[in-house]
């Protein structure tokens, strides 16, 4: 599985053509291989932030290829930040599928940094993922983005759940000492735009 993650800085006056030019996405949603699209806005920086899940590498060559442009529209971000990266993990949750799982209605986002040589280590299937199904989560990817650089993406079916989730980590980031593996992380918690959301047609 490929993991798609989507930066754009957008100016207030921007905000609602790009939030139109985002719901446009919904067409391709009969397009071959794609898993779904969410995104929304980070209530911290204000920046617009997309996360889109293909089947692999290929079908996602092949969209770039015949589709993307003719959906893409920038609609005034003034910078926008596209990183791809193999999903490692898929953490298992309450829904059946990463696909189901994505209509949860809170993403979080780790973007780690980590030292060298550290992504197994980090990864830490053993504690991670029974950590994460035991406090309720609908289910996420752990994606390599970078040689030094994994992407946590977890869907949640409502912020109670997350938040309780939010005061269990240090349990299990401890027991797996995570922090001798990460030089720097960004959270992201975001609420997925509704018009946003890429639903593929199976």
């Amino acid at each position: 599985m490929l993991a798609k993650w989507i930066t754009c800085d957008v100016p207030p006056r921007a905000r609602d053509a790009f939030d139109a030019a985002q719901a446009r996405w919904a067409d391709i949603a009969d397009q071959p291989g794609l898993i779904g699209q969410v995104g929304g806005w980070d209530p911290r920086t204000g920046r617009a932030h997309v996360l889109a899940l293909w089947a692999d590498a290929d079908s996602h060559r092949r969209f770039l290829r015949d589709r993307h442009d003719s959906v893409a529209d920038a609609s005034g971000s003034e910078r926008i930040e596209v990183a791809l990266g193999e999903t490692v993990l898929v953490l298992p949750g309450t829904a059946a599928t990463v696909a189901d799982a994505i209509e949860g209605t809170v993403l979080h986002v780790a973007d780690c940094r980590l030292v060298e040589g550290a992504q197994e280590h980090f990864v830490q299937r053993h504690v991670r993922a029974p950590a994460m199904t035991d406090a309720g989560v609908l289910g996420g990817v752990v994606a390599h983005l970078a040689p030094d650089r994994v992407l946590v993406a977890t869907f949640w079916p409502d912020a109670r759940t997350h938040r309780r989730y939010a005061r269990q980590v240090p349990g299990p980031r401890a027991r797996a000492a995570a922090d001798t593996d990460i030089t720097t992380m960004t959270g992201h918690v975001l609420e997925p735009e509704p018009a946003w959301r890429v639903r593929a047609v199976r």
